[in-house]
């Protein structure tokens, strides 16, 4: 094979290789629909961004078009800066109904100069009560980091710019529910919950600060989607 031929077939599978990667890319515009919020959530950057606000009056969200039957979902955000006490930014799937399945992070805000607490749970069957929390090693309102979700049949592992925090292991032979059986939507929002999220409840909004805004960046899903019965990779 000759240096030129070689050359000419490397710069071929750069190119397919680009196409294939700008394809697989998350779009706001493509991927997800805003759902509440009276114009408080704004898609950005040609799609690549969107911003959900909170005032005294509400707050916003967004949820992916498509729902999923294990994947991985990837997300990045940068949170609400400064006194975010009694804010919560979410990032987490779930299902529909009484019996719903859901896997949460949540993002717990707190006053000026103290960490964000990471809530993670796992709802099975319209059962909790799985909660574990992490304190962040970094500061999460300074830049965007990839917030990442797992989930197989096996188990979810939840990472932070992909350093796992959290393996939820199926172990349903030991009698203990494990979420495989519904599918699943992302949803995204920005609210408030004062009366528990910051110290237990102790310290409230001050909405002499709002609007509150978080930021969401480069979604990724890769993952089955589900229509009507129905799985498309």
């Amino acid at each position: 094979m000759s240096s030129k031929f070689s050359s000419t077939l490397l710069l071929l599978i750069s190119i397919l290789m680009s196409i294939q990667l700008l394809a697989s890319a998350g779009n706001f515009y493509r991927d997800v629909d805003i759902t509440w919020g009276e114009g408080r959530g704004k898609i950005q950057e040609g799609g690549r961004g969107l911003a959900l606000s909170l005032d005294k009056l509400s707050g916003s969200g967004f949820q992916s078009k498509n729902e999923y039957l294990f994947g991985r979902f990837d997300m990045q955000l940068k949170l609400v800066p400064k006194n975010s006490a009694g804010t919560v930014t979410t990032f987490f799937l779930s299902s529909q109904g009484e019996g719903h399945d859901e896997i949460d992070f949540e993002f717990l805000g707190n006053v000026s100069g103290q960490p964000y607490t990471i809530h993670t749970n796992v709802y099975t069957q319209g059962k909790g009560n799985k909660e574990q929390q992490f304190h962040l090693w970094f500061d999460p309102t300074a830049a965007f980091h990839t917030y990442t979700i797992v989930w197989n049949p096996h188990r979810i592992v939840f990472l932070v710019d992909n350093s796992p925090i959290r393996v939820f292991n199926n172990h349903e032979s030991m009698g203990i529910p494990f979420p495989k059986s519904q599918a699943m939507k992302v949803y995204c929002s920005l609210w408030n919950a004062d009366e528990w999220a910051t110290q237990g409840g102790r310290v409230k909004t001050d909405w002499a600060l709002a609007p509150f805004t978080a930021y969401y960046r480069n979604i990724n899903i890769d993952g089955c989607a589900v229509s009507s019965g129905n799985l498309f990779m």
